[in-house]
Formats: C-alpha cells, sequence, structure tokens
C-alpha cells in the first residue's frame, strides 16, 4: 500500500471489531448506512453498583429505634444529613445533587428486593442482569430484551461502557461494548478515512454470513464518531465514575441515539472500613457518585429531559453493623435521577423495621416492579411490554414519575 494509507485486512478489522463491538446477527443488527436512518427518543442509564450497597447508610428513616441500637456507628446525623419526603434522610455525600433533589427530579427506593436474591454476590449479580432466574431468561440480559421493545434503531441503541459488555446487555440484539468513545478511530491519516472505510465494507458485503452485520454495525460506530473532539459544557469536570457518565454525555449529544447505556462500578462491598455517615470509604465512593452524576446531567443541559439514570445494586446489607462495616443481606436501595419529576423523593412502600427480614431489611418494593416501572415511565411501554423484559413474573407497575 502506498506510503501513509492506514493498513488493514480483514483479520486485523475483526480483531479490532471484537474487541470493540457485539454485534450479533439478527434482522434488528442493521448494518451501514441504513443504521443511522430511525430516530429514537430518550435514553435509559443504567448503573449498577458491584458489591451490594448498604442501603440504610444512602437513605435511611429518623424514626427507627433499633437504628440506634444496632447501628450506632452508621446513623444519618442531621447535621449533615439532606432531608427527603416521609421523615427520611439522605446521606450528605449526595450534596452534588441537591439542586436536583429540590427540583424533584432525584429520588430513592428503599427496601428494594426479591425472594429468588441469595446472599451470594454470583448468583444476585447474575439474576439482577438477566432480569429472573437463568432458566427463567434463556441467557438474555433484561437490557437486552427491553431493547426487543423499543423497536429498530442505530449500532448505538445499546451501549455498555467499560473493557467488557455487561451481561444486561447480552443477547439477540446488538450492542456496543467501549470504554471510550474516542477509542472508536480508525488509525491513520483523515484523507484516507473514507476510503478505507468503503474498502472494508465492500469486502464483507453480501458475504451472507453473520460477521457482516458485526462490521457494518462497526463500521457504522466508527463513521459516526471517529475524528470528533468532545468538549463538556462550560464548568463541567468529570472524574471517577463520572468518565463513564461523559462517554454516555458525548454519545448523546452527538445525535447517536443512544437508547440504553449501561455502566457497571465495582468496589462496594463494605465488609470493613466503611467509613461514617459524615466521611470514610463509603461517604467517598457516594460522593464520587453523586458527582459524576451531577456533572452528566449538567454537561446534557436540554438533552437531559430525554434522560433517566437508575442506580442499583445486587442487594443491600443487614441492619445491624459488623464491625466496621456491614454484611450482606437484602433490602437494598434504588436511585432514580430523571429529566422527568419524580413522584416524590422517597418512593414506593415503606412499612418500617418492625419486623426484621432474618436481620435484613424486608422487601417491601420489588427489584423488578422497579426496574419495569423506571422503563414503563421513560419510554411510555405498556405492561404487557414490560411483561417481556421480565418471564415469569406478574408484573406490578409503580407509580414513580408525575404524569
Amino acid at each position: 500500500m502506498r506510503s501513509g494509507h492506514p493498513e488493514f485486512s480483514r483479520r486485523a478489522f475483526l480483531t479490532g471489531a471484537a474487541a470493540t463491538v457485539t454485534a450479533v446477527a439478527t434482522s434488528q443488527a442493521l448494518p451501514g448506512r441504513a443504521a443511522y436512518a430511525a430516530t429514537a427518543k430518550g435514553t435509559l442509564v443504567h448503573v449498577f453498583l458491584q458489591g451490594g450497597l448498604d442501603g440504610l447508610s444512602v437513605v435511611a428513616p429518623t424514626d427507627e429505634s433499633i437504628l440506634e441500637d444496632v447501628r450506632p456507628n452508621l446513623l444519618m446525623t442531621k447535621r449533615s444529613a439532606l432531608a427527603v419526603d416521609r421523615s427520611f434522610r439522605l446521606n450528605s455525600a449526595f450534596t452534588p445533587l441537591e439542586g436536583a433533589l429540590k427540583d424533584g427530579l432525584l429520588g430513592f427506593i428503599p427496601a428494594v428486593s426479591d425472594p429468588r436474591l441469595s446472599r451470594s454476590h454470583f448468583q444476585a449479580v447474575d439474576m439482577c442482569d438477566l432480569g429472573g432466574l437463568p432458566r427463567e431468561a434463556g441467557g438474555r440480559g433484561w437490557l437486552d430484551r427491553l431493547v426487543d421493545q423499543l423497536g429498530p434503531g442505530t449500532a448505538f441503541r445499546g451501549v455498555g461502557v467499560g473493557p467488557t459488555l455487561p451481561r444486561s446487555l447480552v443477547g439477540t440484539n446488538g450492542a456496543l461494548s467501549l470504554s471510550t468513545v474516542d477509542g472508536l478511530a480508525l488509525n491513520g491519516e483523515a484523507r484516507f478515512k473514507d476510503p478505507t472505510l468503503a474498502a472494508i465494507g465492500a469486502l464483507y458485503k453480501d458475504i451472507n454470513h453473520p460477521v457482516q452485520d458485526a462490521v457494518g454495525a462497526t463500521l457504522g460506530a466508527v463513521r459516526a464518531v471517529s475524528g470528533t473532539s468532545y468538549r463538556p459544557a462550560d464548568g463541567v469536570e468529570y472524574d471517577g465514575i463520572g468518565l463513564a457518565f461523559r462517554q454516555v454525555a458525548q454519545l448523546i449529544k452527538g445525535g447517536t441515539n443512544v437508547r440504553v447505556a449501561a455502566i457497571a462500578d465495582g468496589g462496594w462491598d463494605t465488609h470493613e472500613d466503611q467509613g461514617t455517615q459524615d466521611g470514610g470509604y463509603l461517604h467517598g465512593r457516594l460522593s464520587d457518585l453523586a458527582r459524576g452524576m451531577a456533572a452528566f446531567f449538567t454537561d446534557l443541559g436540554p438533552a437531559a429531559a430525554d434522560v433517566t439514570v437508575l442506580v442499583s445494586s445486587e442487594f443491600g446489607r443487614r441492619v445491624a453493623e459488623s464491625g466496621t462495616g456491614s454484611d450482606h443481606g437484602h433490602g437494598g436501595v434504588v436511585m432514580l435521577l430523571s429529566g422527568r419529576k419524580v413522584s416524590s423523593s422517597l418512593i414506593g412502600r415503606w412499612d418500617g423495621l418492625g419486623t426484621l427480614d432474618s436481620g435484613d431489611v424486608p422487601e417491601f418494593n420489588n427489584l423488578f416492579d422497579v426496574y419495569g416501572s423506571v422503563v414503563q415511565g421513560q419510554f411510555g411501554l405498556t405492561d404487557a411490554q414490560v411483561a417481556k423484559i421480565f418471564p415469569q413474573r406478574r408484573y406490578a407497575p409503580m407509580k414513580l414519575f408525575n404524569a
């Protein structure tokens, strides 16, 4: 090849494609230019906190004397906590989102679980990703089944931010897996980009093989973002988990029509050195999360009106503290930050801690009813459509958003 021309081969391109894109050959994995013809409205960003988040260290009632008895070192303090509805307190780590809280855009759902969830990370994460037990889900992630209900779209309609594709997006639809949007680029001189992409596309045209769709999706993704330089809105700075939010903001503002994005964040298993409500390890992690969410919505500007961020974990922690931390339990918390107003800053059923579930917060709100109600509110799905996302479960809708 001529000097200065980016070198490529079928093998080299496929290696890069496999590292960048998971595109399953189905009728909905649209190759080439056709993949960019569809319009989309709204984006769900699912942030999964791996390890089991202590929900009572996020948001907790002020009128439960048992908390003073069994977790004296993990109590919310009046001095620093933020007030939320129904006499609950919110960890001061969420101060970066205080404006969203006052505007009715931030809500918390306590006591979230499912009877089938164990205290095993592996089983619980698997079930949360699949939206049910493996035998019920057929190996498909719940976000992949959600994409079924959203209809055709672009190669960016399902995106996982990170080194591997989250299992929640694995299935029969195409999904991108990327660590950075800038990584979706073709190396070499800019003047050779379009001819190179056309040449690669010609190599895999009409070959009647699943790789044709994978290559088509990859080329479409490269065309959409290659050569662009992203600058966040004035005053917005990303760090920590915010760097993952930055990639999603770049895609949304770039017009790629991403419908579902998944971010996984580890390190939430706080058996020891959890810290207090005013500082320490967990407070620092929650502060990082709140800063990232706040930066994301500020960066999106008007586009945030069509975006919802759903934050969850595989389970909560036990009510009683254990040494300097807390052990695996049920009854966790789900967080919502949305461009549409939530129904309350403390959402869902709460019947108190008078009777515990083997030392855990009881399940007052089912995890998959919460997931289903979030996507129903975000995308306007029917009850029947939501039921298809969570097979073999009778869906009970919850009012999470104002009409």
